[in-house]
């Protein structure tokens, strides 16, 4: 009879980890863009969905609202973002400048062969397996769970 295993250290530790190693993996790729990975997954999040309304966008990216504020400034005044009026006098729309899509587009490509790089180096099924235990874990954690902003959590595809 076989033992199931136990798991060996901090699970913690063991994520962190492996996080900075391919955000460092990322960021070597995306950064030759000029853009940060953050960045980069806001300028794609915007593309994607915007013009939008920066509380849905921060419930989108799963970022508390102040933090979403913040990384906007900067990407306001490289020009590739802006803010403009929403449908009232209080509210906001974030969209894409050209010049954010096409940074965007630049950092796709980069963010392409990042990704195309750490699946040689780990091995396509590797990568797809870890997708899989994470995407479990990940709804094991919170599936159906109500987020910072008080929306349901949903998935990113």
């Amino acid at each position: 009879m076989k033992l199931a295993a136990k798991p060996k250290g901090c699970t913690n530790l063991k994520l962190r980890q492996l996080t900075r190693m391919v955000t460092r993996h990322y960021d070597q790729r995306v950064g030759e863009t000029g853009l940060k990975n953050t960045q980069y997954a806001l300028l794609s999040y915007v593309v994607r969905l915007g013009p939008i309304r920066p509380k849905e966008l921060a419930r989108h990216m799963h970022m508390d609202p102040s933090t979403l504020t913040r990384n906007l400034q900067p990407m306001v005044a490289h020009g590739w973002l802006k803010i403009g009026a929403g449908r009232d006098a209080r509210s906001r729309l974030v969209g894409a400048t050209e010049a954010g899509r096409a940074k965007q587009a630049q950092g796709q490509r980069a963010w392409k062969a990042a990704q195309t790089s750490l699946n040689e180096l780990l091995g396509v099924e590797r990568v797809a397996a870890l997708h899989a235990l994470l995407d479990a874990c990940i709804e094991c954690l919170d599936g159906g769970s109500e987020d910072a902003t008080g929306d349901r959590a949903e998935s990113e595809s």
